[in-house]
């Protein structure tokens, strides 16, 4: 059976609504719907609310903030040309919703306290696991502000294995290290004290999830497979997972 025609999850109503092919001619990793929707359980977003969306790629996650939210969006990624994004919103219809930005997430141009909320998806591994990064991040935020995100994680720490497992070194490399535990990362925003309440959970399924998705994506590429699912394959869950976690300030 094809692989698209696993993809509704009734556990993703909201998400379902979306075209499979139009996500996949945005992607950029694991499905960043099913995670945000995910996500969003542990968030209160409500309409009207100024939601910045961090590593926002080519914009998925922020026309579904737009539709499904009703927040107004800043769209901030480093690598993406706002152009093209602004094209996505644009043609989706939520672009009085939603500002492109280039940005890096280091030297945010924003003052404080200027966003209800923050949203990371498939991304903060890349610029957000550095001890000092989390109450940085909060400075962003108005009173009683939240911030989440979805992050690639592992079950183990990879300082407790002592090794990178094979089939995800030839596959992730030495960015494995950034991959944590779903606890390893509550008690790094605990400690940071930046946070009146944190919360930290792997994504039930989240290996399972992501395999689904990588299976359909190489199925509307025409490609028989890729070395993320060879891995999803070889890890069926031992290892690989998803990171949900979300603080928030004072």
């Amino acid at each position: 059976m094809p692989a698209l025609d696993h993809l509704t999850r009734e556990a993703f109503p909201r998400s379902s609504k979306y075209d499979a092919k139009w996500l996949v001619d945005l992607d950029m990793g694991p499905h960043p719907l099913w995670l945000l929707e995910d996500l969003a359980t542990d968030l209160e977003l409500r309409p009207g609310m100024r939601v910045l969306d961090l590593g926002s790629g080519l914009g998925a996650t922020s026309v579904f903030l737009a539709r499904e939210y009703g927040v107004h969006v800043i769209a901030a990624d480093l690598w993406v040309d706002p152009t093209a994004a602004a094209g996505v919103f644009r043609k989706e219809g939520v672009d009085d919703q939603v500002l492109p930005m280039r940005v890096d997430a280091h030297a945010l141009p924003f003052g404080r306290g200027s966003f209800d909320a923050i949203v990371s998806i498939d991304a903060w591994e890349y610029f957000g696991t550095g001890d000092h990064y989390p109450p940085y991040l909060a400075t962003f935020l108005k009173p009683g502000g939240q911030l989440g995100i979805a992050t690639p994680a592992l079950t183990t720490e990879v300082r407790e294995l002592g090794e990178i497992p094979d089939h995800i070194d030839r596959v992730v490399g030495a960015e494995t290290a950034a991959w944590h535990t779903a606890d390893w990362l509550r008690s790094q925003w605990e400690f940071s004290r930046a946070f009146t309440a944190v919360t930290a959970r792997n994504q039930v399924d989240a290996c399972a999830n992501w395999l689904l998705w990588e299976r359909a994506v190489m199925e509307l590429k025409g490609q028989p497979t890729s070395p993320v699912q060879s891995m999803l394959e070889a890890d069926g869950g031992a290892f690989v997972t998803f990171a949900l976690v979300t603080g928030r300030v004072a």
